[in-house]
């Protein structure tokens, strides 16, 4: 870090008046703080390191107060990374007086996936491991321990023999089309020849246990009759929400529009769960010629896509056998989320490039029952998805103890998002920073790997144009080096909207800002009786400006895709 970042950082803490989830604060003025390995461990296990700032007051303000001893606590902190944590860590310092008072950064680096985690070696690894949650320090559970460590090697969980099950529990159909799947596609491969046991033993679907054949986790899981019967939550769980919170319930106070659940074989699963989720979706309609063509509001290729990831990497470890793939429909958002983290060297900023299984031998039988491609070309094909229908990309979260993929439902260049960006139409942007800015207008902030992501360009081509956005005065920079972002400038002002003046116009809006509208809720807006709400509605549908959702009690009107 230079001396220019290190005062760059400085004021964007005293700005901000918080830590932040890269960045601890330290007073360090009567002495080297204690129980400094909590940040040390944490930073060394966050994807992308971390800042240790020494010489500024929380309590007032961030206020600048200076280390006590800078020579000390260099000492003191190189013994602790070097000699008492595992493995040993290389903190970088950076030194500087800012107002006459000596203020040291210390860099962590993110140590690799192999030797996570980094942990305080006189506490055990079990106790003194850490992570970052937020903007503070936690100690891991033994779960989130275990993940890592598991990711050192190759996990062979899904090869595990299920002790209760039988050879009988396999699907004799399922089996004998999987085999001649492989025989059209192998037909000179040896491991096929022998009996069907002889043959799926070799395949890992099944293994011996001592004179008993039984089938192996991924084995029952693609081809049990009812895998369920051994593993209850091995199964995906579809909840759609009457809003965009899970606090919001309906009119008729249930907490859920939708509750549902889907058992089977994989294949069956993700079939089924795809079948329903688009189901349940919004729809515009196309005419082409004289056909007509419904458009549902998440693209199916993408939510195939995240189903399939979210079956074939879930972790199947002990730890997690009780937890199921939970899929959440809201009101602008669907959800996807799966036990256990990225697995490997996968990050969330790599992981269009990166590719690692956690589950091998499953893969392989979800790539021969062609419901994965196993070449690590999932992601693209989400994003790729979304692109084409005019959507943001999907946003990936990885908890360690879960993975989470969110698709967002509206549409990125909308006639608002023009209205707003009309206002910059004098400043020289291009197309893709432009669309930056809409989606910096949505979540507030953007980094380097989310413009790549949102703009298909290459780092450097990212790391310019968003520099270009700082310049002409639309964005600030967040944070130094690796951990930069940007925000929109908060003196931005928003262009004045006309106030609806029609019925029909007040009705639209309210759908703009809460996503439908039903009778009882036009009746209050418009103040009018029931007969002329179903009226406007009825007109509006018929206009192709609003489109019916649901029927009899649960009509709703919604935007057209």
């Amino acid at each position: 870090m230079t001396l220019e970042e290190l005062r760059q950082l400085v004021a964007d803490v005293q700005r901000r008046r918080s830590e932040l989830d890269n960045v601890e604060v330290k007073t360090a003025r009567g002495g080297t703080p204690r129980r400094l390995y909590e940040p040390l461990s944490a930073f060394a296990n966050r994807t992308g390191g971390g800042v240790l700032l020494f010489g500024l007051n929380e309590e007032k303000d961030f206020s600048i107060v200076g280390v006590g001893n800078a020579q000390r606590l260099q000492e003191e902190l190189i013994h602790l990374a070097s000699a008492e944590m595992e493995p040993a860590l290389r903190p970088q310092f950076a030194v500087d007086e800012i107002n006459g008072e000596t203020v040291i950064a210390v860099e962590i680096e993110e140590i690799a996936a192999n030797q996570k985690p980094c942990f305080y070696r006189p506490a055990g690894l079990s106790s003194g491991a850490y992570i970052r949650s937020g903007n503070t320090n936690r100690q891991m559970t033994e779960y989130e321990v275990f993940g890592y460590l598991s990711s050192r090697g190759q996990p062979k969980h899904d090869e595990d023999l299920v002790a209760n099950a039988a050879f009988t529990d396999l699907d004799p159909v399922l089996l004998g089309k999987y085999l001649s799947q492989l025989q059209s596609a192998r037909p000179k491969a040896g491991y096929l020849d022998g009996s069907q046991e002889e043959v799926l033993t070799r395949l890992h679907v099944c293994g011996r246990d001592g004179d008993v054949v039984r089938p192996t986790l991924a084995g029952l899981l693609m081809f049990g009759k009812y895998p369920q019967e051994f593993f209850p939550q091995l199964m995906i769980t579809f909840l759609q929400y009457y809003g965009t919170t899970e606090e919001e319930h309906t009119p008729r106070g249930e907490r859920f529009m939708d509750n549902q659940r889907f058992e089977g074989a994989i294949s069956e699963m993700v079939d089924r769960t795809e079948s329903y989720v688009l189901g349940a979706m919004r729809k515009a309609s196309l005419i082409e010629g004289t056909f007509r063509r419904d458009i549902p509001e998440y693209p199916q290729d993408a939510v195939r896509e995240a189903i399939a990831n979210a079956v074939a990497h879930r972790d199947y470890s002990p730890y997690v056998r009780g937890s199921y793939i939970q899929i959440r429909m809201f009101a602008d958002r669907l959800e996807v989320q799966s036990p256990g983290g990225l697995f490997g060297n996968v990050t969330v900023e790599n992981l269009e490039e990166e590719h690692s299984t956690r589950n091998a031998r499953l893969m392989r039988m979800m790539e021969d029952w062609h419901i994965v491609e196993n070449r690590g070309s999932g992601i693209k094909a989400m994003l790729q998805a979304m692109r084409r229908g005019n959507l943001e990309p999907p946003r990936f979260a990885d908890r360690r103890v879960s993975f989470l993929v969110t698709f967002r439902n509206h549409t990125m260049m909308g006639p608002q998002a023009i209205a707003w960006l009309n206002q910059f139409a004098s400043l020289p942007l291009n197309d893709r920073q432009r669309l930056a800015l809409v989606y910096l207008r949505q979540h507030g902030q953007i980094t380097n790997s989310e413009y790549r992501r949102l703009n298909r360009v290459d780092t450097v081509v990212a790391g310019q144009e968003l520099r270009g956005l700082v310049e002409v005065g639309l964005v600030e920079q967040q944070g130094v080096g690796r951990w930069t972002s940007y925000q929109l400038k908060v003196s931005l002002e928003q262009p004045e909207e006309r106030k609806p003046q029609t019925d029909e116009e007040k009705i639209l809006e309210y759908v703009r800002q809460h996503g439908s509208i039903k009778n009882s809720e036009c009746c209050e807006l418009l103040d009018v009786e029931s007969s002329r709400a179903w009226y406007l509605l009825k007109k509006l549908d018929a206009g192709g400006l609003l489109k019916r959702q649901g029927e009899k009690r649960w009509t709703r009107y919604g935007l057209p895709l």
